[in-house]
Order: C-alpha cells, then structure tokens, then sequence
C-alpha cells in the first residue's frame, strides 16, 4: 500500500472515530424589569431600581401572542400603599413581591390607569403608552411601558406633598403591570399580574406630577447565555 493510500486509509480511520456532533438547541429567554419614577418638572427621582417579573403568568402572556391565542398584553397598571410598613422611628420594612401565585395582586391597590395606548378607555394615549424598542442584530427587546399621573390624579388626593405620614391611599410604595383580561378592566378585576415593584413610599398630591417609565427587556439566550 502506497503512501498515498495509507494517508487516505487514516483520514477515513479519524473520521469514523469522531463522535457524532449533535445539534445544540438549548435556549431560554431571559426577563428583567427596571423602574423610574420622577418629577417632570422638578427631576427630582423618586425611584430608580429593577423590579420582580411573575414568570408564570408572563410566560402564558407570551405563549398566547406568539401561537396567536386569545390577547393577553399588557393593558394596565396599578398602584397601591401595601408594599411596606412604617415603625414609629420611621424604619421602612419592604414586603416581598407577590410573583408566586397565579392570581396573585397588589398588597393593597388603591388607584390604576390604563397604558394600553391603542384602548378606547385610555384618556391620554399621548402620556400612556406602550413602545417597542429593539435594534437590529441584538437578542432583546425592549418594552418600555410609560404613565403620567396629572396634577389632578387621581381624584381626591391631598393638595400639598408634605404630608408627615406615610400612610392614605394616593402615598404609594407597590406598582404593578396587568394583562389584560376580556370584559375586565379596574383594581380587583382578576387581572393577570406581570410585575411587581416595592419602593420608598411616595406620595401623589395636587402640586405634583409623577411620571413612570417602567422597561420590560425580553431576551433571547443561546446556549443559556447572553
């Protein structure tokens, strides 16, 4: 056998030995959420930190979109003044989030607005909206979900912010993102809850504007990384 042979003969040898590679398929996708709340016209920042996503029920949210089942989206959010308790030193206790259970909700919500900008009950698209951001070549996407509390939201609140408690429904330290639901609408509603946030509480009066942005980043992962 000739040289020529013997090379030919050993490459097909290596070859044959080589284990079979199989196709890597995993995967997952990634969820993360971040949360600012400020003055507009002051910038005062009132909150500035990542909140808790309810993967269950965002997972169903997803499910349906992508298979074209039914319509859950995120249509609301929802403010409450359950999220923490206050000493009488002051000393703030932050709860932890309800992203446990499937029908799980604010500690104690106390005022919603609809975000949805494409509803007909949404009174100031302009200000309450929902915008996709993605850029091309990156695995994620970006939600970025925004609200205004005006000056005269919501109905009823005090006139100042210097209020020496931390407690009345419109001094808020829980926010949350609601899917929407068919025929429902509103606190206690059974809405499915997407995310959660505790803070420092803050409280909405007649002098103040407050605004939200709250970012939901969807990502894809390769291999289960970035």
């Amino acid at each position: 056998m000739d040289n020529t042979a013997i090379n030919k003969h050993m490459d097909t040898k290596q070859l044959q030995n080589q284990p079979v590679k199989q196709p890597d398929e995993k995967g997952g996708i990634y969820l993360q959420g971040h949360i600012k709340i400020w003055d507009p016209e002051t910038k005062e920042v009132f909150v500035n930190k990542t909140n808790a996503i309810h993967y269950e029920n965002f997972s169903v949210c997803l499910a349906q979109n992508a298979a074209n089942k039914g319509s859950s989206f995120i249509t609301e959010m929802h403010f409450g003044n359950g999220g923490t308790t206050v000493d009488p030193t002051g000393v703030i206790t932050y709860l932890p989030t309800n992203t446990n259970v499937q029908n799980a909700d604010l500690y104690n919500p106390t005022y919603y607005k609809i975000v949805d900008d494409t509803n007909a009950a949404n009174t100031d698209p302009l200000n309450n909206k929902l915008t996709v951001n993605h850029t091309p070549g990156l695995k994620y996407t970006d939600i970025i979900v925004s609200c205004l509390l005006d000056y005269g939201e919501p109905s009823g609140q005090a006139v100042f912010d210097n209020r020496q408690s931390l407690s009345g429904d419109f001094v808020f330290d829980e926010l949350g993102l609601f899917a929407n639901l068919p025929g429902a609408s509103g606190l206690g509603a059974g809405l499915p809850l997407l995310t959660h946030v505790i803070f420092s509480p803050v409280q909405k009066a007649l002098n103040r504007l407050i605004q939200i942005e709250y970012t939901v980043r969807v990502q894809t992962l390769t291999n289960l990384t970035a």
